[in-house]
Order: C-alpha cells, then sequence, then structure tokens
C-alpha cells in the first residue's frame, strides 16, 4: 500500500466535504441540506463500488486474471467501509432533520441489514480462495441491489435531490458524487496495493 495512494484519498475526501461545506442551502433543510447532500453522494459511491466488486468478480472469474480478482476484493472492501461509515451518518442525518431516530425507517433498516451481511462476509473471505471472493462479491451485489430497490420508504423521501428544481443542488451534488467516486476509487487502489504487495512477499 502505497502512502501516496492514502494521501490522495485523504486529499479528494478532505476536498469534497469543502464542496459539500460550500454547497447551496434549501429552504426546508437549511444548513442541514449540506450533510443531506454529502450523505446521498455517500451512499451512491458505497453503491458504485459494490457494483465494481461484481463486475470485476465477474472478470475475473472468466479470465482468471489475478488483476481482477485482486480488484474485485479491494471494491468489495471499499465498498464495505463506505457502507458502513454511512449507517452513523445517516442516523445523525435522522436525527438533525427529524427531531429523533426512526430506527423502524426501511431505508435505515434494510442497509442495516446489507451492512451486517457484508461484514460478516467480507471477514469470512479472508479465510478463503480468490474464486470464493469473486463468487461472494456478485452475489452480493445482486442481492444488494435487489433490497435496496425493493426497500419502500416511511419518511425517507424519494431521490430529494434529483426530484428538486434547485439545478444547483443537483449540480453541487454530481460534484460531490465524482469526488466521492474518485476517492473509493482511490481507496480501493490502496486495497489492491496492499494484497499485492503481500503477494510478492509470499513468492
Amino acid at each position: 500500500m502505497k502512502k501516496t495512494t492514502i494521501l490522495g484519498f485523504v486529499g479528494v475526501l478532505l476536498l469534497a466535504i469543502l464542496v459539500a461545506a460550500l454547497a447551496p442551502l434549501e429552504k426546508t433543510l437549511g444548513s442541514n441540506a449540506r450533510l443531506v447532500y454529502f450523505h446521498g453522494a455517500w451512499v451512491w459511491a458505497a453503491m458504485l463500488a459494490f457494483s465494481g466488486a461484481a463486475v470485476a468478480g465477474a472478470i475475473g472469474l472468466l479470465s482468471r486474471r489475478i488483476a481482477w480478482q485482486r480488484t474485485s476484493q479491494a471494491a468489495g472492501r471499499t465498498g464495505l467501509v463506505f457502507w458502513l461509515i454511512f449507517l452513523p451518518m445517516a442516523l445523525l442525518v435522522m436525527q438533525l432533520n427529524w427531531n429523533g431516530i426512526f430506527w423502524n425507517e426501511p431505508r435505515f433498516r434494510i442497509p442495516l441489514n446489507l451492512a451486517v451481511v457484508g461484514l460478516l462476509l467480507q471477514v469470512g473471505l479472508v479465510f478463503f480462495p480468490l474464486t470464493w471472493t469473486m463468487l461472494a462479491n456478485m452475489s452480493y451485489g445482486v442481492v444488494f441491489f435487489l433490497a435496496m430497490g425493493s426497500t419502500d420508504s416511511v419518511l425517507h423521501p424519494d431521490s430529494p435531490i434529483f426530484n428538486s428544481d434547485a439545478q444547483a443542488i443537483q449540480i453541487y451534488f454530481v460534484g460531490l458524487l465524482i469526488l466521492l467516486a474518485v476517492a473509493a476509487m482511490l481507496l480501493t487502489r490502496a486495497w489492491y496495493e496492499w494484497e499485492t504487495h503481500k503477494d510478492l512477499q509470499g513468492r
């Protein structure tokens, strides 16, 4: 794992936080809107990482190339890290905007269940060959998106950013998403470099 990769990840993450802090306010949410934007973009970055893990797993399984296999492993871990951080962020968003935490909100309860399953899966995969990792990431990706796609909501609004008429908010959100996607790619690269270094040491 190269220090430059980690520093790049931290730098992009700090830039994303700065962009979120400068984002336009929203009439109803006020200053809390900035955390909502960041939280939404963070979720999408996590989902992109899980998608990447599944796709790389499929390519690695078909091509049998170690680079794709390690990429699937690294992207799966990155998705999990982002997803686990998203949970306390979601609780904070609920507390600030709903004046309390609604534990039975499906948009929190289902992601929590997926996080527990994902954590147990990634910990368990440490003890299995890479082939298992690729199959697990592909399977988890399917289950993840089926679960999220069928999740209803009680208090959580449906796509509040893209249903908004404020174009400036949408532009800031897309900018945040790009930055956090880059951060996710850098974290994936860091995991990849770490595992590759271990491979070289084991030869």
